[in-house]
């Protein structure tokens, strides 16, 4: 009993102790407003450039022989989107496999893009045509698709002989009414109506940028943009930033594969490095029950390192106990 006072006396009396007022609000607001104004200090020196968006108009006004000849091989289905496969169309052998299983026909066609009708001619039909565009429209529609792939090809052909790929500089020959309707389109977009067609869905506010993006992508005009920052694939662009900025650095060990061989050259790139990383982050899920690799900590002693201190005083304690002994 005389033991158990003792300890419950040596408890301490917090009513002992001196008190002082404390405005938690005062140090609360004093606080929010120091890290307010270092966020914003850091941000305004340290933070990446606001490089503007490029949309199908700014596109269309710096690269119209560009935007053209994007707008041919989506009307004609040559574009990488059009021959992409899942999960946009159902282009036969188009979809990367992972061994024997094809990744992107596991997924299927969820969001169903026709480059032809969804970039070139419902924007055509959509917005209001003078009317040689609209017989350029009823002539397209009333031919068959041979004729129709043979008109796209040969203006396309014709596109890639003309000086600079300009239009307006292209030799005569049969290209059906293709010029007509890439010219309209081009106007459009340089007028910016473009960009709000592709992005129409009946909804009020409009959030899905995919087939601007995609109609974007199809061009050389964003990846020549984007390889003049450095982000390309094989410029390490997945972890980069624009300008000479650090970016997303943690992303080293994804986009390293794409640098090395044979993932370097292998057009079923994408699905190979996803199942190897995939395999790497279970190797690294397992690894408390991989035996060797498990006891690599206690063979190497980091722990010791990291716990110095811990372990310094673990020493002092038991050479001590051996002195006294």
């Amino acid at each position: 009993m005389t033991g158990r006072r003792s300890r419950k006396s040596a408890v301490p009396d917090p009513a002992a102790f001196p008190a002082r007022p404390y405005d938690l609000v005062k140090e609360f607001t004093i606080a929010l407003v120091a890290v307010a104004l270092l966020t914003a200090g850091l941000a305004a020196v340290f933070s990446s450039p606001d490089v503007k968006p490029v949309t199908l108009a700014s596109w269309s006004r710096a690269a119209g022989a560009d935007f053209t000849a994007t707008a041919v091989a989506e009307l004609g289905g040559t574009s990488g989107t059009a021959e992409y496969g899942p999960p946009y169309n159902h282009t036969p052998d188009a979809a990367q496999k992972l061994g024997p299983v094809g990744l992107q026909n596991a997924v299927g066609v969820r969001i169903p893009v026709d480059t032809a009708n969804d970039f070139v001619l419902r924007p055509l039909a959509d917005a209001p045509e003078p009317p040689g565009v609209s017989a350029a429209l009823g002539t397209w529609a009333a031919a068959s698709a041979s004729r129709q792939q043979t008109w796209t090809k040969a203006y396309s052909d014709a596109l890639a002989k003309s000086p600079g790929g300009d239009p307006a500089k292209v030799a005569k020959g049969d290209f059906g009414p293709v010029p007509v309707l890439t010219s309209r389109l081009l106007g459009l977009a340089r007028s910016g109506a473009l960009d709000g067609e592709l992005q129409a869905d009946g909804k009020f506010y409009q959030t899905d940028y995919t087939r601007p993006l995609l109609f974007l992508s199809d061009g050389s005009y964003l990846e020549s943009l984007a390889r003049a920052e450095h982000l390309g694939g094989d410029q390490w662009g997945m972890m980069n930033e624009t300008g000479n900025y650090p970016g997303q650095a943690w992303l080293w060990l994804y986009t390293f594969w794409y640098q090395i061989e044979p993932f370097k050259s292998s057009g079923n790139a994408d699905a190979l490095i996803w199942g190897l990383m995939a395999l790497l982050s279970l190797g690294l899920v397992l690894v408390p029950f991989i035996p060797g690799v498990r006891s690599i900590p206690r063979w190497t002693r980091v722990h010791r390192l990291i716990w110095r201190s811990y372990y310094r005083d673990q020493d002092a304690a038991v050479r001590a106990r051996h002195s006294r002994s």
